[in-house]
């Protein structure tokens, strides 16, 4: 059933890009988030063709990691304590999620011991909600600017949490300013980052993140089916 899931979604990612011209030409990762799933599962997913997984949790990540035996690449997707970076240094190609200088700070510090050049993504709260990390608009030059800096970092876009609303369409209008906002940092200038991603769409929504200019979309419920918790 996995494959078929994968599948399908990868087929209404196809099909969501052609409502945008624009991305067409672009290649759109899917990320398979296994969150609460088995390695098993994740081995299917793998197996079925996807190349790239997504964890919320470093610790739930780290007891996989060694477990998996497949090639793929790791993406942190979920909020990142300081006192976790040196385990997610070690595992997550990409991590998505950093939303603090002090945090950039840490990752860069703990990348260096391992002579590693650590990608990551900015997360923008970008209506400032109180459940949800990231950094608010206002705040986001000077964060990018700093993170420019640090020279075990290689910062390649952003990501953003959209809410869970029932009404999809009022969320289109977050996924277009986002883009905007995307499209802006691309055409600052850095000494050391390549801005080339904007991560925003799940399950519920990545139709029209895609739609409105997303080129990862990070999917896990539609792939594997409700978590068990």
């Amino acid at each position: 059933m996995i494959k078929e899931n994968l599948l399908s979604v990868e087929q209404c990612i196809i099909e969501a890009a052609k409502k945008r011209q624009a991305t067409m030409s672009k290649k759109i990762k899917l990320i398979a988030v296994t969150k609460n799933h088995t390695v098993a599962e994740m081995r299917e997913a793998i197996d079925a063709g996807a190349d790239t997984i997504g964890e919320n949790r470093v610790q739930e990540a780290w007891e996989k990691y060694g477990q998996l035996d497949r090639q793929v690449a790791w993406h942190l997707i979920g909020h990142l304590q300081t006192n976790k970076v040196k385990h997610a240094v070690k595992m997550f190609d990409f991590i998505e999620s950093v939303d603090s200088i002090k945090l950039a700070e840490t990752i860069d510090k703990e990348a260096a011991k391992l002579n590693k050049i650590q990608n990551i993504l900015i997360q923008v709260n970008l209506v400032k909600e109180l459940s949800k990390t990231g950094i608010y608009i206002e705040d986001l030059n000077a964060l990018l600017q700093d993170v420019d800096n640090l020279s075990s970092l290689k910062l390649q876009g952003l990501m953003f949490i959209a809410p869970n609303l029932d009404n999809l369409e009022q969320v289109r209008p977050m996924f277009k300013k986002m883009y905007t906002l995307f499209e802006k940092v691309k055409h600052l200038h850095f000494h050391n980052a390549d801005i080339r991603y904007l991560s925003m769409g799940m399950t519920h929504d990545y139709k029209i993140a895609v739609e409105e200019g997303a080129n990862i979309v990070r999917v896990g419920t539609a792939i594997f089916g409700p978590r068990q918790y």
